[in-house]
């Protein structure tokens, strides 16, 4: 009798590299207490590859650059958009940002001192459906 058990199947080559499950939370997640997740709609990030549908990782514990991907809230809506920073005040803050959308078709929106406006968190990753 054989001392190793037959495989009823075709052996993966992967098998041998197999470690147990992925734990997105684990691999993705830095600040655990300020991360969320949010489903995008639309396609005003197309161009930066975000799509309809895509899921973002968004830190709210990162302070975001210039040039930084964030979810803001502009006028009580949400919106994923590039954050380009004006002139600076005192403080080191910017006197103005503007909001850059990832497709020609959507214009800049310039935020401003009477804006109902927030920076939400910084987007640390995109997942995507692959068809």
């Amino acid at each position: 009798m054989a001392q190793s058990p037959v495989h009823a199947g075709f052996p993966s080559p992967a098998q041998d590299y197999m470690s147990g499950g992925i734990d997105l939370n684990r691999e993705l997640v830095r600040h655990p207490e300020a991360t969320f997740y949010v489903r995008v709609s639309g396609d005003s990030m197309r161009d930066a590859g975000i799509s309809d549908g895509d899921v973002l990782v968004v830190d709210r514990s990162l302070e975001p650059g210039d040039g930084a991907v964030a979810v803001c809230c502009l006028e009580g809506e949400f919106l994923v958009r590039y954050l380009r920073f004006g002139g600076k005040i005192s403080g080191g803050k910017p006197s103005s940002i503007v909001l850059e959308a990832a497709n020609p078709a959507y214009k800049p929106i310039k935020t401003g001192p009477g804006s109902e406006f927030s920076v939400w968190g910084t987007v640390t990753w995109i997942i995507k459906k692959v068809e």
